[in-house]
């Protein structure tokens, strides 16, 4: 894997349901290193701090592989590298193949996997309909979110190197398809209700349906 664009966002003004919104979403690529924080990316926008920054999402990954099907879907949009919302876009980023948990080594952080990405309203404002929500679950690659054990600056070009691989874990891709799953499969739940790499509020929750 490799970073192939490292984006920020200044704080942007949306409108929804009446009312004024301020997001970081609309992130753009920058051409200098970016800081990767324990709580968030330095310099970059990060407004509800209930569903966005902290320990288990510092920052946000996303695969530049993805971006084909995208533009396919959406053609009228002005199509550039952090339009999902991403720190950091990733040549590589195979959700089937990254696990919650595992840890890398990219520039000068270290880093760890800990959950998929679940959209919400603010991606719909972006796209231009509420209807990228649902196609975004349904695709089932959403990029992951990263806790950082090491703090230390990144910059497009820079290699992901696996330091140590997460033991009886689900990749990116199974966890994303548990969360939404109606029916949850108990072995899978049983497997990542106790993985730290999670915060212990979505652990506690799927503990629930066990």
């Amino acid at each position: 894997m490799k970073v192939i664009s490292t984006n920020i966002a200044k704080p942007t003004t949306i409108v929804w349901r009446g009312k004024q919104v301020t997001t970081g979403i609309y992130k753009t690529p920058t051409q200098s290193p970016i800081y990767l924080g324990k709580s968030d990316v330095a310099h970059d926008e990060v407004t509800d701090r209930r569903y966005h920054g902290g320990e288990f999402k510092a920052c946000y990954l996303f695969s530049a592989e993805q971006y084909p099907y995208w533009k396919g879907l959406y053609p009228q949009l002005d199509w550039q590298w952090g339009m999902f919302g991403e720190n950091l876009t990733v040549e590589g980023l195979d959700e089937t193949k990254i696990q919650i948990g595992d840890i890398y080594k990219v520039g000068g952080a270290l880093i760890q996997v800990t959950q998929p990405r679940e959209p919400c309203f603010k991606l719909g404002v972006k796209f231009g309909s509420q209807q990228v929500l649902k196609q975004f679950i349904d695709h089932g690659y959403p990029g992951t979110y990263i806790r950082v054990l090491e703090e230390g600056h990144v910059k497009s070009g820079d290699e992901f190197t696996i330091v140590q691989q997460a033991k009886d874990s689900l990749s990116t891709y199974q966890m994303y398809h548990l969360l939404f799953a109606e029916h949850k499969d108990k072995n899978l739940l049983a497997s990542i209700v106790d993985n730290d790499a999670l915060p212990e509020k979505k652990r506690n929750k799927l503990k629930t349906f066990l």
